[in-house]
């Protein structure tokens, strides 16, 4: 589509920048709650800020014309090369994002947490980059609005977490060892293309209308692909690129900052809306060792997981796993695939959420994610038991979650592209998800406590916490039972870009 029609489809659909205000408005929350320091008021200010951001995302889903593919509701300040617009998947991540980030401002105030204002405005400064992530059409403002959103992470990270100084520190350090190679090699794939479209035409750039009307061609294509899906596979995290993961939610905060990285999955996002239709003939051609590598890392992870003595790493290696299920099915570039993997992404933003969140309940009252020193924790606190129960249920797929329909919607696609044993290989994959997790389940809050621990008084589950937990259940639930209309909402843009290469 062009930029012409997107014009045109901005003043039919909305006449207001509501795409503007999406990312603004959180950015001012931030700065007013920060203005007025420790004051209780500000804190009551960064959740109305958070569910205003929610309303208009429930405005731009609204706006979205789910009969048309091309990306609407567009926004354009050359000068500053701002570009936004949206389609069906972006205001399906929007609206995650937006409810995340309301969930977040509730959790983070359960129980009294040091420096609330400040924690409120970071959450609000992250989930501002978030949008603009998830909006803009411009890879330059993608990469940047990264930059902060990570930068935002790492110092939640090196600063919120219970750990030790040595042990934050050793997180904070290894996570932006790991990022700032993933931003850097995003930034490089993204200069290609922008050097390739000024050789062409005279002009350097980021945007995705131009980008796509000049494709690189050759090696340098390829060049382009490697960085930039390297780059964003880093944050994903794909294997073998999650060596951060693991050491970042053994050490660092237990369940904020790993929902700010994980619960949206911006990786995932940037590949289909930049890697695969800037890089085309790229894709094709290393498809199959993506998806290779995506088949041992569903298996290699899952492995990893019933290793794990520790809570917090084992739900690392089990994103880890769930990742490369959700590759499979976006580099199948198949129209089912890609709309599994969009709708996998979500279940699992959501999925995953859950579970961060009753850890850190449960980790609020024991002081510790050790297997070994966890168990019977079903008798004092079965709601927060159930619900992380429930997450589990939805990562592996279980009928009544997005996740069953969305698997589905991948092997079919896997099995037409790949042939049957890759997709039982993957479907076995799956199955092994579903074992871990369970299995997790079973040692946290259904074993016998070791003798050698004494017994707790454990605090009953707050009201704030059923509140949070309830309703982030209750909505995961919901999109499995209402899943065809989440699937008409991206169907669009999912067949438009399977048309691309050849599928429809």
């Amino acid at each position: 589509m062009t930029a012409e029609l997107s014009e045109v489809l901005w003043q039919q659909q909305a006449g207001w920048p509501i795409l503007a205000t999406l990312q603004l408005l959180p950015l001012l929350g931030a700065a007013l709650v920060l203005a007025m320091g420790k004051r209780t008021a500000a804190v009551a200010v960064g959740r109305i800020v958070a569910l205003a951001e929610l309303a208009l995302a429930v405005q731009v889903y609204r706006y979205i014309d789910v009969a048309v593919p091309a990306l609407q509701l567009a926004e354009r300040l050359e000068w500053l090369g701002y570009h936004a617009a949206a389609d069906g998947v972006t205001a399906l991540f929007v609206l995650l994002a937006a409810l995340l980030a309301v969930l977040m401002t509730l959790y983070g105030l359960v129980r009294g947490l040091a420096r609330p204002s400040q924690l409120m405005a970071l959450i609000l400064l992250a989930e501002a980059m978030l949008m603009t992530m998830l909006v803009t059409v411009n890879l330059l403002w993608f990469t940047l609005a990264s930059v902060v959103e990570l930068s935002v992470a790492g110092y939640l990270i090196g600063h919120w977490s219970t750990s030790t100084e040595e042990n934050r520190l050793l997180a904070m350090t290894r996570f932006l060892q790991f990022q700032s190679v993933g931003v850097a090699l995003l930034a490089g794939g993204m200069l290609i293309l922008a050097w390739g479209h000024a050789d062409v035409t005279g002009r350097w750039s980021f945007d995705l209308f131009d980008l796509i009307q000049v494709p690189v061609q050759g090696r340098f294509q390829s060049a382009a692909f490697f960085l930039m899906f390297y780059g964003l596979a880093v944050r994903t995290p794909l294997f073998p690129l999650h060596g951060w993961l693991p050491n970042v939610a053994h050490r660092g905060m237990v369940s904020i900052a790993p929902t700010l990285l994980l619960g949206v999955k911006i990786g995932i996002y940037g590949m289909f809306r930049f890697v695969l239709p800037l890089t085309q003939d790229a894709v094709v051609v290393w498809q199959p060792y993506v998806v290779g590598f995506a088949m041992v890392g569903v298996f290699y992870a899952a492995v990893l997981a019933f290793l794990q003595t520790n809570l917090r790493r084992l739900l690392s290696f089990a994103v880890v796993s769930h990742t490369s299920l959700i590759v499979i099915g976006l580099f199948s570039l198949h129209p089912h695939g890609l709309a599994g993997a969009i709708l996998l992404s979500v279940n699992f933003g959501l999925a995953v959420t859950v579970m961060l969140f009753m850890v850190g309940f449960v980790f609020r009252r024991t002081r510790t994610t050790d297997l070994a020193r966890l168990g019977g924790l079903f008798e004092r606190i079965p709601f927060i038991a159930v619900c992380f129960l429930i997450g589990g249920f939805a990562i592996a797929g279980m009928p009544g979650t997005p996740g069953f329909d969305a698997a589905h919607l991948v092997l079919e696609a896997a099995m037409e592209r790949f042939g049957a044993l890759p997709t039982v290989a993957t479907a076995l994959g799956n199955v092994t998800a579903a074992g871990f997790l369970l299995f997790a389940f079973q040692k946290a809050f259904l074993a016998p406590r070791a003798e050698s621990e004494t017994e707790q008084d454990l605090e009953r589950t707050l009201p704030m916490e059923y509140l949070v937990g309830g309703t982030a259940v209750i909505i995961l639930l919901a999109a499995g039972f209402f899943f065809e209309s989440w699937l008409t909402l991206i169907e669009p843009a999912t067949h438009a870009l399977a048309a691309r290469f050849g599928a429809e």
